[in-house]
């Protein structure tokens, strides 16, 4: 493995973190804010890290599959660890690692925090707060392959390693091509929901938080009430909707566009996700109803549903406080997610789908041993080896939510808190319950805890292969 290479390769992702921090910087230079130093210090650090190590490391055209793989997982990492300069040199926390801990929760899109009072913060670090899980939702290194094609950020080995979903559907034959088509969708649908808040009365500085954080279903809201704090009830209304939209695999968008209607609302996925959402706002609204009143109940109700279906992690309620049903249902949620080749995170209902196909279809084979049956998808056929990827990641989620659940545990921390931090951490779903419910933070989980859910909060994003095949020995033994 030329490890000098994919070196070289991050150095222009710290050029390209850079340059957003300073968009930050410019944000609080117009109004004054006292975090311009430390917006400006952390983009004079990580352009000149990455300008330097792009001058003393080698460059080639091409990577490898493997090489995709250690770029995907280091670009995180880093990303994260750069991310974090703005707040340590701001002073929000007292560590570096809590610093850490917020940004890398920002890039996975999770909406983890350890902030106590968000409004007390200017508006800088808040703007590069919400361009953190921006630039995650739709995938860093999709961003560079979409940009920057030659600069060996190449084709489906990236798409595969940052994307590691059940399918890799090209929506155009070139790979670049597709991951502009993508961005454009993305950048779109942001504006589009920044146009609809201005129009709902929403402030410019909150639309535009609020937008950055909503597509790529992160839920990172400059706000201690969370999106309840904009007492909207329109606005509310409007990121429901586009909370909804983003959960949808992006590639059907573009089917849209293209005037592929039928292909659209055909979808076996599509109509699974809708439909299960619709079922679980109808079972929520009634086991909340004695709560509220009826237009309160549905709005929340649909609001808390859609919000960690689509691992968005926003709040309007404390359903912490909500009745045992509702909460269990909704920590099921967590473990689901949205569509493949949506910007939320969890398993996707893809796998659940296929999952549910594949045990139907070894009970049909106990009562016809003799028959050949398919698993399929509406009309396409799934192979064998989708279906032992489909297990074997699941096995190895539900192994890894065991784990770090049981180290949690043992750090003091109830069980309740402990599994659905976990949860919420490895599905990207930001608050979980108990003592990281709606209303608080993670300021309970103790230095390790907070490494671990760090890493946890990775894990879920690139989908648990990506980040084992770099830690493999086998990978570290490869030789091109």
């Amino acid at each position: 493995m030329r490890r000098l290479h994919i070196i070289h390769l991050l150095g222009y992702l710290l050029i390209a973190l850079s340059l957003v921090m300073l968009i930050s910087a410019i944000w609080s230079l117009v109004e004054g804010g006292p975090d311009l130093y430390a917006l400006i210090i952390s983009a004079l650090i990580t352009a000149g890290t990455g300008a330097l190590i792009c001058l003393i490391t080698p460059f080639r055209s091409e990577i490898t599959l493997v090489e995709s793989f250690a770029l995907v997982t280091l670009a995180w990492f880093i990303a994260g660890a750069f991310g974090a300069l703005p707040y340590y040199f701001y002073g929000i926390f007292g560590t570096y690692l809590e610093c850490y801990f917020e940004s890398i929760s920002g890039f996975t899109t999770t909406g983890a925090t350890l902030i106590e009072d968000i409004e007390a913060l200017p508006r800088g670090i808040l703007v590069w707060r919400s361009f953190t899980q921006w630039l995650g939702g739709m995938g860093i290194i999709v961003m560079f392959v979409a940009l920057l094609p030659r600069l060996g950020f190449r084709g489906m080995n990236l798409f595969r390693a940052e994307m590691p979903g059940v399918f890799t559907d090209r929506v155009v034959p070139r790979i670049a091509e597709m991951a502009k088509k993508l961005w454009f969708i993305y950048m779109g649908m942001t504006a589009t929901l920044l146009v609809f808040l201005l129009l709902a009365g929403v402030s410019f500085f909150h639309a535009v938080t609020h937008a950055l954080t909503t597509l790529p279903t992160g839920g990172f809201s400059p706000l201690n009430d969370s999106v309840a704090g904009l007492h909207n009830p329109a606005a509310e209304i409007i990121i429901i909707f586009f909370m909804l939209f983003a959960g949808i695999n992006f590639a059907l968008y573009y089917q849209l566009i293209q005037g592929k209607f039928q292909d659209f609302y055909r979808n076996p996925e599509l109509r699974f996700y809708l439909a299960l959402a619709f079922i679980a706002v109808i079972l929520v609204s009634v086991n909340i109803f004695a709560y509220y009143d009826l237009g309160e109940t549905l709005r929340r109700g649909a609001f808390q549903v859609v919000s960690i279906l689509t691992t968005t992690g926003y709040t309007t309620a404390d359903f912490n406080a909500w009745p045992a049903f509702s909460r269990l249902l909704l920590l099921i949620f967590m473990f689901l997610g949205g569509s493949g080749g949506s910007t939320s995170g969890a398993m996707k209902q893809v796998r659940l789908i296929l999952l549910l196909k594949f045990g139907y279809r070894e009970i049909y084979r106990l009562i016809h041993p003799t028959a050949v049956t398919k698993v399929k998808l509406g009309e396409r056929p799934i192979a064998d080896e989708v279906l032992r990827n489909v297990l074997g990641f699941v096995f190895l989620y539900i192994i890894s939510f065991i784990l770090a659940s049981l180290a949690l545990s043992g750090m003091g921390l109830d069980a309740e808190t402990a599994y659905s931090a976990v949860a919420a951490t490895i599905g990207n779903v930001g608050p979980g319950l108990g003592q990281v419910g709606a209303e608080h933070t993670y300021q309970v989980v103790p230095p390790l805890g907070k490494a671990i859910l760090s890493f946890m909060m990775v894990l879920g994003r690139l989908e648990i292969y990506t980040v084992l095949v770099f830690i493999l020995a086998e990978f570290r033994r490869y030789r091109p």
